[in-house]
């Protein structure tokens, strides 16, 4: 199956260069709003944000009256990334130096006696840095009045792991120390998407933060070596076991990431599923006792491979390659490592070229972190794949609608990764003879530009978050795959969500909201051309002069169907029926505003046909029209009947 999303890169090497403080092109970014008390920095995998929040920390220690530095990492081995840092000899003013003492990311439980007092201790003491797990963190404050944070800088990794929700307590703890206490907060994410569709923060709390946002296509444009990226899906049918080896390229280095023990495609044997692996891969000849590793004869060519088994459950053996992988500098050092609940957030293996990944993962939080663990920048890598192996619908299946649902989902996670590294644009109101093109801006007849403060913030850095929203609406995951009008989609189930997540904004803002999310879905999903000093765009199947699009031209497209077209060419006409009947099972119910909307289409379509349209055509927008007759014909006899009242 053809990728669905294809990126090109630049190589423009901007990521990666540093200035005369050692930072690189991010972590500038991050240290010139050091002062904030509240900061927020929504930055990619392997941007550097552990070393931003370095320099910050530091800057706060010495230079703004902040005492001590707490970092709370999601698990132990991520603690890493804060060890003991020389930042003097690239020119920053300190270097960063935790002490051993309070680098709790140890063994042991995080809910251990030892570590609550040893946090206890750090808080008692001179000592300026600790850094823990978010475990830690819960437990040993619960243990603290919030006042006891004055004058602390609270440094939280991987934010994605907060939540609004009030039974999660690392969320209540913030914002219990945000207002009982005078503590800094730096927060820090690479995936800002949560999978259960809780809010990291409640508005009013986020709202107090000052955001620092670093997107993915900066990153990866501004890498030495990387041109592109490739996220693509294979299906199959049966037990994937069967199928692994259609995909697996053992030529790659790669992360293999077998399925949850609890989902459909698991086997539910997981050592059996990683010996069948390596079995179907050539002979095992041995595994080294200090390191772990696993030595395979490769059964084509006779090749020996190097293979980590992050399966296995016993954390003695675990321990010994999680530590060999750590120490890892040499693509020779490794080439497949099969995991399960491990290397993703946090797992820096720089040299992975593919990204593979058996079923639909839980969340998009997870997919993103998955595709980040590809995405590094290494000398003789010039693309990065991730691909998702997932079971093919089957009509005869039990499970079948479980099974469209999880395919939807996977290519909707594949939606929003599209526009989230795709290059970006700024959108302005082209008026009449304004020919006055800037790098990087598309004009667009009829766009309404931000009339407040709030809607400018939220175009600015919320624009990614609030997609991930749309893409995971039910009623959108129905309608994405072109059996509602585009129209419909964008104009009656786009402004729902907004309203939804944003209650605060006015009629007028919602909508210049609802605009802009729409135009830039287009375009990054369009296809750019230049034809001299003329730009075209690829929409709806036809070329567009830049300059000549409207924002009702717009407004006519399906932003997201083009992955279901790709879709359709790569599956059989069986499997496309049942996912085609699947959907039109559950199909959203007609309302006024779509029925509004698709009257007009139905008018055009009479006159075109000389026939009304039919329920039982085998195009599903003909359908949803004769649905919409039926609908409007039952509204008028209630109004009928309700008038003879």
């Amino acid at each position: 199956m053809p990728n669905i999303v294809n990126v090109q890169y630049q190589k423009t090497g901007q990521s990666t260069q540093t200035n005369p403080f050692g930072m690189r092109e991010m972590q500038e970014r991050a240290f010139e709003s050091r002062d904030a008390q509240y900061l927020l920095l929504k930055s990619p995998p392997a941007s550097g944000k552990s070393r931003a929040l370095m320099f910050i920390a530091l800057d706060k220690l010495i230079n703004q009256g902040i005492r001590k530095v707490i970092v709370a990492v999601p698990e132990r081995s991520i603690g890493s990334s804060f060890a003991k840092t020389d930042l003097k000899t690239s020119g920053f003013f300190a270097d960063w130096q935790p002490h051993d003492k309070y680098n709790l990311c140890t063994p042991g439980s995080d809910g251990s006696k030892s570590k609550i007092q040893a946090f206890h201790n750090f808080m008692d003491s001179k000592e300026q840095i600790l850094i823990c797990t978010h475990a830690t963190l819960r437990f040993a404050s619960e243990e603290s009045d919030e006042t006891r944070f004055n004058h602390t800088l609270l440094a939280i990794d991987e934010f994605h792991h907060v939540s609004a929700d009030t039974d999660n307590r690392l969320g209540d703890l913030l914002r219990g120390i945000m207002q009982k206490s005078t503590a800094h907060i730096a927060a820090m994410t690479g995936s800002y998407f949560r999978g259960d569709s809780v809010p990291v923060l409640a508005p009013q709390d986020e709202a107090r933060f000052t955001k620092v946002t670093y997107n993915y296509y900066e990153q990866l444009n501004g890498y030495d070596y990387l041109k592109s990226l490739g996220i693509g899906y294979h299906f199959y049918q049966g037990k994937y076991t069967r199928a692994i080896m259609e995909i697996l390229d053992t030529d790659k280095k790669t992360i293999l990431h077998i399925p949850n023990v609890n989902s459909g495609e698991s086997t539910k044997d997981k050592h059996n599923e990683v010996d069948f692996i390596l079995d179907a891969i050539g002979a095992v000849i041995r595994q080294d006792a200090d390191t772990g590793v696993i030595h395979i004869k490769r059964e084509s060519d006779g090749k020996m491979l190097k293979v980590a088994d992050l399966v296995e459950d016993t954390p003695r053996e675990r321990d010994k390659i999680v530590n060999y992988l750590r120490k890892t500098d040499s693509a020779d050092d490794m080439d497949l490592i099969i995991a399960l609940g491990m290397a993703k957030e946090g797992f820096d293996w720089t040299f992975c070229e593919h990204a593979l990944t058996v079923g639909y993962r839980g969340s998009l939080t997870e997919i993103i972190q998955i595709i980040g663990r590809a995405t590094r920048d290494s000398p003789d890598k010039t693309h990065a794949q991730f691909t998702n192996l997932i079971a093919q619908p089957d009509a005869e299946d039990d499970l079948v609608k479980l099974s469209v649902n999880n395919m939807l989902k996977a290519i909707t996670a594949s939606l929003l990764m599209e526009q989230v590294l795709a290059p970006n644009w700024k959108f302005k109101t082209k008026v009449s003879g304004d020919d006055n093109v800037k790098p990087g801006v598309i004009n667009v007849r009829g766009l309404k530009e931000p009339s407040s403060q709030r809607v400018k913030d939220i175009l600015e850095t919320d624009l990614n978050d609030l997609k991930a929203t749309i893409l995971q609406d039910d009623k959108m995951l129905k309608a994405m795959p072109g059996n509602v009008d585009a129209e419909v989609i964008n104009k009656v189930l786009i402004p729902k969500i907004i309203k939804i997540k944003y209650p605060d904004l006015s009629e007028d803002e919602a909508e210049e909201v609802r605009q802009y999310v729409v135009v830039d879905s287009v375009i990054k999903n369009g296809e750019i051309k230049e034809a001299g000093d003329k730009r075209f765009i690829r929409m709806a199947d036809s070329f567009v002069d830049i300059d000549d699009i409207h924002i009702d031209l717009i407004d006519r497209i399906n932003p997201f169907q083009k992955a279901f077209e790709i879709l359709s060419k790569s599956v059989t006409a069986k499997v496309l029926k049942v996912i085609q009947d699947t959907i039109e099972a559950v199909r959203i119910k007609m309302d006024f505003e779509e029925a509004k909307i698709l009257w007009p289409k139905i008018q055009e379509f009479v006159k075109m046909y000389g026939k009304e349209p039919e329920l039982k055509s085998g195009d599903p927008l003909e359908r949803r029209m004769a649905e919409c007759i039926i609908y409007l014909k039952a509204e008028k006899r209630k109004r009928a009947a309700a008038a003879s009242l």
